[in-house]
């Protein structure tokens, strides 16, 4: 398959150029970003003033894509394209990606349509059957592609732990606190060195209302979210890459630790390596290790794309039936860039692309 990606200056679209250098089936045929980005070479659009790159993937990336020319996303050519990637703003999103997704399916990472009841939010082995919901689009908005977001990045590592509990054990309650490292702010303001180093910052906007929101979209049904009580507090720490997550549950059947142990690590199975390339050999790992998982020593498990978690215990103070554990999930890999590429290929098996 031959993708575009838009945004490809940009931290995400930097990770999804790593995600698919070598991938076995999508070639990366255009590049697009903004206005100030276009008619230059990759590697000069990421170059600042004083030559200093602001590259943030492997160096081995940009000697592969370095020389392909950027165009300017609002006059995209999609002709021979067969999915774009989009890696763009939420505000720029709206605009276009309604525009591709008029002839060209769209897998983005920004939020803009996660929300419309026509639009699946997918993680594959949560919800991969979502997809059904592409045709409603079609049908409703008169284009011949779609746009299937993916979750923000906190929300998917939650998801990924809650969604097997919640089929075994019925989730009733969940409070969240997230821990989240700069990468996930891109270059935007409020993540400076003087405001993070040293400093634990307890607001990120928009980003609780996002996971709280998401979290019951994934877990339920096309068009109804689970009846799940998602609470989130979402802060930013001096990390540069990994989002570490505590969390508190509540159900409604007993869940041991050992049993949800069980049901964590059975989760995914279905997912198809030989279809699912990005797929990782196990989408939940869980560590006995007191102090585990940590960002450093986890984050890159089976390639970035496993939520790791640790300290699973009984907890009564939401209910009776109750667990608390933390997790760590890589967000610019399974939470973005990667996890994206991994929607196209469960869409691919599907043979919506």
């Amino acid at each position: 398959m031959r993708c575009a990606l838009v945004g490809a200056t940009g931290i995400a679209g930097q990770q999804f150029l790593s995600a698919l250098r070598a991938h076995p089936f999508i070639t990366v045929s255009r590049l697009a970003a903004s206005e100030r980005s276009a008619g230059k070479r990759l590697a000069r659009a990421v170059t600042l003033p004083d030559d200093r790159l602001a590259w943030y993937a492997d160096d081995e990336t940009l000697q592969v894509y370095g020389d392909m020319e950027v165009v300017d996303g609002r006059s995209l050519d999609l002709s021979g394209i067969d999915v774009v990637f989009s890696a763009i703003e939420s505000d720029a999103a709206r605009t276009l990606e309604a525009q591709y997704a008029a002839t060209t399916p769209v897998i983005s990472t920004a939020s803009a349509f996660r929300y419309e009841d026509d639009v699946p939010l997918i993680i594959p082995a949560i919800n991969g059957e979502h997809a059904g919901l592409i045709e409603t689009q079609r049908s409703s908005r008169g284009w011949s592609g779609f746009v299937v977001p993916i979750p923000n990045c906190t929300t998917t590592g939650l998801a990924i732990a809650i969604a097997p509990l919640h089929r075994a054990f019925g989730a009733e309650k969940v409070v969240v606190t997230s821990m989240q490292a700069v990468s996930g702010a891109g270059r935007t303001p409020g993540v400076l060195a003087l405001d993070v180093v040293d400093n634990v910052v307890p607001y990120i906007k928009g980003e609780e209302a996002k996971v709280e929101r998401e979290t019951r979209k994934l877990l339920g049904s096309p068009g109804t979210p689970a009846e799940v009580a998602v609470s989130a507090t979402c802060t930013r720490v001096p990390v540069l890459e990994g989002h570490t997550e505590s969390v508190v549950a509540s159900f409604a059947r007993p869940c041991p630790p050992e049993e949800a142990r069980k049901a964590l690590e059975a989760f995914g199975r279905e997912v198809n390596p030989g279809t699912h390339p990005s797929a990782p050999e196990r989408w939940v790992t869980v560590l006995d290790q007191a102090d585990r998982p940590q960002v450093r020593l986890d984050r890159e498990r089976d390639g970035g794309m496993t939520t790791t978690l640790g300290r699973l215990r009984e907890d009564e103070v939401l209910g009776a039936h109750g667990l608390r554990f933390v997790l760590v999930s890589h967000n610019t890999k399974m939470g973005a860039a990667k996890g994206a590429v991994l929607v196209a290929e469960d869409l691919a098996a599907r043979g919506l692309l």
